[in-house]
């Protein structure tokens, strides 16, 4: 990895283009896992500058939901019918089950998160429509 690409992807590093989930992002993003276990999963997501993933919702019987730690750069997390929340480096969010949501980069720089997938009954995510470059250049 050059210094370039580490200063991108930050201390958790880059990991591998994200693949499997690009269909439910908007530009560029890379998936590095932490920790995965059976109960726990910890990945490191990076977006370059612009990229957000779709608007979705995390369901959960009981439990469930998703905590974001921003590790590196400059992002946006957003709930459905709440104006987004620039995010920073030590930053946490704390994401209720069924609740709606997008998260990503800001225009001008990468950004890096912890996603934590919290344990619950009957989990699964439910991706929505993308988040539009409409609303996004609308964001402070």
């Amino acid at each position: 990895m050059t210094d370039e690409e580490f200063q991108k992807a930050g201390m958790f590093g880059l990991g591998k283009k994200n693949i499997a989930y690009r269909q439910y992002f908007v530009g560029e993003s890379y998936l590095n896992p932490v920790a995965v276990t059976k109960g726990l999963t910890i990945f490191n997501v990076t977006f370059e500058p612009m990229c957000r993933n779709n608007w979705h919702i995390h369901h959960a019987k009981e439990g469930g939901g998703q905590i974001l730690i921003c590790v590196h750069g400059e992002g946006y997390y957003q709930e459905e019918g709440k104006k987004a929340r620039k995010l920073f480096p030590g930053d946490s969010v704390i994401i209720p089950a069924n609740v709606k949501h997008w998260h990503g980069a800001s225009k001008d720089h990468w950004f890096a998160h912890l996603a934590i997938e919290v344990p619950g009954k009957e989990t699964s995510t439910e991706w929505l429509e993308p988040v539009t470059d409409d609303e996004y250049e609308k964001l402070d």
